[in-house]
């Protein structure tokens, strides 16, 4: 796991650019503590960060051919190198060292721009070709592993971080109104865009080739619901395990000390149990824990770690924990406002304490229906079906007007929140469901001028966009395929890379894997939403190795107690952060200072808005004002 960095210039290299890739490669030292590499010629710069998992001693980067022709610079684990390896060698290739790095460039060599297809694992890879004059930049299907680009007049420049970009003389920060939109509704910025528009992301499961005819875009994998196949409960399960285990027993390839996260939960409870059953050597999970009752599952974590023996360890996260906040503003480099970065950050930090590498049960979810969203989406769906759109739009939308807020009450209760999302169509009508900020809450909030600059762009057309995608699949497949592509992408891996980087802590994701992905993605829908239970052939699966209490036991999201906090540590921050004028007038203080009085009053929770403002403040307070503290050394 590392940082990386890169640029290609017109003109010949010369020393001033040089300079300029080795502080890039400086703002990165938190990704790769244990040393550094540069790699110049005429014409290219490649930089590496490293943090040594795999061939300690011969793997550093950048990386070449035997010949000197291909060079690498290359962020992630090559899971499959093993067998990758020893097919090149029977075609004759000859390697130099064990690291898992090198198959990528003679993969290169037999492959061309195509060799991402054979690699099972997660990269974000900055190949150049001598010979060509070509630079590829590569990311993994699922972007684990990210990857920034952009120009400065006839310089192209890539890292894995944006901060790293921004060390370049000549790159502008202005701001991109669409990325800051998307950002207020959904609580990130998603691919490609991002807070700045000099500056974008290589999109998951893409390829980008520049060389002197320009730049290409290639799309080498995607996801397909669209292929269901009809097999017993009992064969599905067979199938489910056997590549879970394999996706398990790939991610324990390493030269250093592994643990898991552990909440407790199905996903990440399984991920431990497989590694126990694979056997080896001790394991050490890590887990978070909240004085507030709701929040917390630490003691269910702790429980399932005494039955295997793991070696576990426990951090409580308490209000005085968003000490870390301008931290937390330094490594997201954008806004970013999903609050469970907050507990992903300590539980990153406890991991580190005792291993290099962690293993992780993000994806389960998605994979197999497991938010209660989906059933709440599908049952709205159906009664969608009854009524002709202009009906729905006049009928419900006036309903939903009118009815009260009930913040309180169980989701079914919720009228006014049900009917505004009856009143759109099937993908406006979850994109309202799962919007951080409501649009009537957002339009509240945004300045006239800023909304104005939008020229009508409405971020509903990213969900639009995907949910098409998979036409002929059904409602709930595509709910799942459109949260793999945007909430997946870059909320949860976007989060738990940026904690755990900040921490020098790898961490891999088996149920992630996308062989097993692709199996999920063939099970019926039937199968993975059963009635009201989300995750239901995922949990028969695990029948074998996980107790029936953990499979049972209702779902448990990862959050904070924010409501709470807002009102007593939190309260602090408001007359410096959140109620004071924006300066780039985005945000009207005075709907702030609304929401502010009503949350404080204890009748409504705008926790999530607020906080929304809040690493938005912050963001600008770093980036745009440099008045962070926080810096690598």
């Amino acid at each position: 796991m590392c940082g990386i960095a890169g640029l290609i210039t017109q003109a010949p290299l010369d020393d001033g650019d040089k300079e300029i890739l080795k502080r890039m490669a400086r703002t990165m030292v938190h990704r790769g503590p244990d040393g550094e590499g540069f790699y110049f010629d005429d014409r290219a710069g490649l930089a590496h960060r490293r943090l040594s998992i795999i061939d300690l001693e011969g793997g550093k980067q950048p990386m070449s051919n035997e010949d000197g022709t291909v060079w690498v610079t290359f962020n992630g684990e090559i899971y499959n190198y093993v067998e990758l390896r020893e097919a090149l060698e029977r075609k004759g290739h000859r390697f130099k060292t064990d690291s898992d790095t090198e198959t990528i460039v003679h993969l290169y060599e037999e492959h061309g721009v195509d060799f991402p297809k054979f690699l099972r694992g997660m990269f974000a890879v900055g190949l150049w070709d001598r010979r060509e004059r070509r630079l590829v930049l590569s990311r993994d299907r699922l972007g684990k592993k990210p990857l920034f680009y952009g120009r400065v007049g006839d310089n192209f420049y890539f890292a894995s971080e944006l901060k790293a970009l921004l060390e370049a003389p000549g790159f502008q920060r202005d701001i991109d109104p669409e990325a800051l939109t998307d950002y207020f509704s959904l609580l990130y910025i998603a691919a490609p865009k991002t807070i700045y528009k000099s500056v974008k992301k290589v999109r998951p499961a893409h390829t980008l080739v520049i060389d002197g005819s320009g730049m290409k875009e290639l799309c080498y994998w995607d996801l397909d619901f669209n292929q269901p196949e009809e097999k017993s409960e009992e064969r599905w399960c067979e199938d489910l395990l056997s590549t879970y285990e394999e996706a398990v027993r790939l991610r324990l390839r390493s030269d250093v000390p592994l643990g898991a996260f552990l909440s407790g939960g199905v996903d990440s409870s399984s991920v431990v149990a497989l590694m126990h059953r694979i056997g080896g050597q001790r394991l050490n999970t890590c887990s978070i824990g909240f004085d507030e009752k709701e929040f917390d599952e630490s003691a269910h974590a702790a429980a399932f770690a005494k039955s295997l023996g793991t070696e576990h360890h426990e951090d409580r996260v308490r209000p005085e924990a968003v000490k870390i906040l301008d931290l937390l503003a330094w490594h997201y480099d954008e806004p970013f406002a999903d609050s469970s970065a907050v507990p992903t950050y300590y539980v990153s930090q406890a991991a580190r304490r005792h291993v290099t590498v962690a293993l992780s049960g993000d994806g389960g979810d998605e994979n197999f229906a497991g938010y209660r969203r989906y059933f709440h989406d599908c049952l709205e769906n159906w009664a969608r079906s009854f009524f002709p759109a202009s009906f729905r739009t006049h009928f419900f939308g006036a309903l939903g007007r009118w009815y009260p807020k009930l913040d309180w009450a169980p989701r079914p209760l919720r009228g006014q929140a049900t009917f505004r999302a009856l009143s759109r169509n099937s993908a406006g009508g979850y994109f309202y469901s799962v919007s951080g900020i409501k649009p009537e809450i957002k339009a509240e909030l945004l300045c006239g001028d800023f909304t104005c600059a939008l020229d009508g762009y409405d971020p509903l057309l990213l969900f639009q966009d995907y949910y098409d995608r998979q036409a002929a699949a059904d409602h709930l497949s595509r709910l799942q395929y459109l949260d793999i592509k945007t909430y997946l992408v870059d909320d949860i891996l976007v989060k738990v890379d940026r904690a755990s980087m900040a921490n020098s802590l790898e961490v891999r994701c088996p149920i992630l894997d996308h062989k097993f992905m692709e199996v999920a993605a063939r099970i019926p829908p039937s199968l993975k939403l059963k009635g009201t239970q989300g995750k239901y052939i995922f949990k028969q699966s695990l029948r074998a190795v996980l107790p029936n209490e953990i499979l049972t036991r209702p779902k448990q999201g990862f959050a904070m107690p924010l409501g709470d906090w807002f009102r007593s540590d939190l309260k602090r921050l408001g007359p410096d952060l959140l109620l004071t004028p924006d300066p780039l007038g985005v945000v009207d203080s005075a709907a702030v200072r609304r929401i502010w009085e009503k949350h404080q009053s204890g009748l409504r929770d705008f926790s999530t808005p607020l906080w929304a403002i809040l690493m938005y403040r912050l963001w600008h307070r770093t980036f745009i004002q440099n008045q962070s503290a926080v810096r690598s050394d």
